[in-house]
Formats: C-alpha cells, structure tokens, sequence
C-alpha cells in the first residue's frame, strides 16, 4: 500500500485521515500465475492496483475465442469497469499471468473516498483521463496500424512482457492471429 500512497502524495497532497481511509478499504494481496481475480460471468465488486507482476483482462466470445483487453502490469489499474459501472455480471476474466501482487478495493468503498475526501479527486481524474487516451490510442492503433507496427509498439510498449506471456495473448492483444504473429516475427528477424 506503501507504493500507491507514494504514488498519490507525488502529485497531490492527501490528508491523513484520507491515508487512514485507504489502508482501511483496502488489502494487499500476493496471486500465483493463473489464478483467476474476476471470472467471466460472475458478480464484480473489486477493483485492483498492480504492485507487481502482470494481470490479463479478456473476454471469450460466442466462438469461444479469447479476446484481450488489457495487460495489468506495475502501477496499473485493472477491473471489469463495465460491470462495475452498470451493475451487471463481469464481461472480462482477470489472470495472473505471473505471480503479481495487487492492492485488492471494494469498488463502492473506493468510489466513496470522493464524497469523503474531495482532494482525492484529482488523482482519480488523471488515472482515469491516462485510462481514456490509452484506450483510444488502442482503438486508433488498430484503425490506422499494420499488424507489424502494433507488434512493434507492443513492444515498446510492454518490453519484457513476452518473456512470461503465450503467444496466443499477445496475438489477441493485437487482434490477430498466431500464425501472423509468427509471420511478423520471423519478418522482424530477417531484417
């Protein structure tokens, strides 16, 4: 919890009693690599701070294709939002993809710290404005990039990350097949 107060207090002051409040909705957790934080289909209520390691959120369609969302890796935030938000049952499956440990909050009492403590607000609002442009950073990237070049930004992106992922996450990552990704590796090796 030590790193999250940090991470906070280096942008914005934050009153004891607010401190307090977050230690007290909050608990730390240490997951092994597959384990399971939110399943597809089930009640939602958790929202979780990566401290380290690396989380995957993604979903399987009608076809039983996996589709994913996100990678949760240090200093990231992951949840199925749209469940929370909405109230409806989880649309994501979050994994450990390896051990990784996570500040575990009940969604309500977080969301509650803004009525209680105002200044919190701004912290909030930028993680959420970062969430917002890195979402649609994702869908223009799609839009508008080859294949090769999300591979690419993929990697600058997250630098070690295939170091502990399979290709088929990062394939659905990008929105193509393994055999593409294969394809553009071996294009990128030959060059």
């Amino acid at each position: 919890m030590k790193e999250l107060i940090k991470k906070i207090k280096s942008s914005q002051n934050l009153s004891p009693e607010a401190e307090a409040y977050l230690y007290a909705i909050s608990k730390k957790k240490t997951f092994s690599k597959g384990e399971i934080l939110i399943r597809q289909g089930q009640k939602v209520n958790k929202i979780f701070f990566v401290i380290n390691g690396c989380l995957r959120s993604y979903c399987i369609d009608k076809s039983d294709k996996e589709h994913t969302l996100q990678f949760g890796i240090k200093d990231w935030w992951i949840s199925d939002y749209i469940a929370i938000h909405n109230n409806k049952l989880a649309t994501l499956t979050v994994e450990c993809l390896k051990a990784s440990t996570v500040i575990e909050f009940n969604a309500k009492k977080l969301n509650n710290i803004f009525t209680q403590f105002p200044e919190y607000e701004p912290f909030q609002r930028n993680l959420l404005e970062r969430h917002v442009v890195s979402l649609h950073q994702r869908i223009l990237n799609q839009l508008q990039l080859t294949a090769a070049e999300r591979y690419d930004l993929f990697l600058e992106q997250y630098p070690d990350m295939e170091q502990f992922t399979r290709n088929y996450h990062i394939a659905s990552y990008l929105g193509i097949t393994q055999e593409s990704l294969s394809r553009i590796r071996v294009d990128k090796s030959k060059k």
